[in-house]
């Protein structure tokens, strides 16, 4: 998994970039890849509208909805379980108030 820079290092990195100094250099200086800082350059684009595509604010609610999915699903899939061990899975017969 990448490693976590805090919101404060992208910040001022984009910053240099920004006030004119070198990308490449830039990221040597800071010790990260160039992908990664071209990365947060077009993202910061993204989320101030210089550039079409997705805010990073939409993409953590977007994070955020497909994990609670993921737990929904799993707690389905446990009470079908559950029905199923317990023989709820079956259809009532017809003419059944249950």
């Amino acid at each position: 998994m990448p490693r976590a820079y805090p919101a404060e290092f992208r910040a001022r990195a984009i910053a240099l970039v920004r006030a004119g100094k070198e990308q490449k250099q830039t990221a040597v200086d800071l010790g990260i890849h160039p992908v990664t800082l071209s990365k947060w350059l077009r993202q910061d684009d993204i989320d101030n509208g210089r550039r079409p595509g997705r805010v990073s604010e939409e993409s953590a609610e977007l994070r955020a909805a497909r994990r609670r999915i993921r737990e929904l699903e799993t707690e389905l899939e446990i009470v079908r379980k559950a029905a199923k061990f317990l023989g709820e899975d079956k259809p009532a017969p017809k003419g059944s108030t249950r």
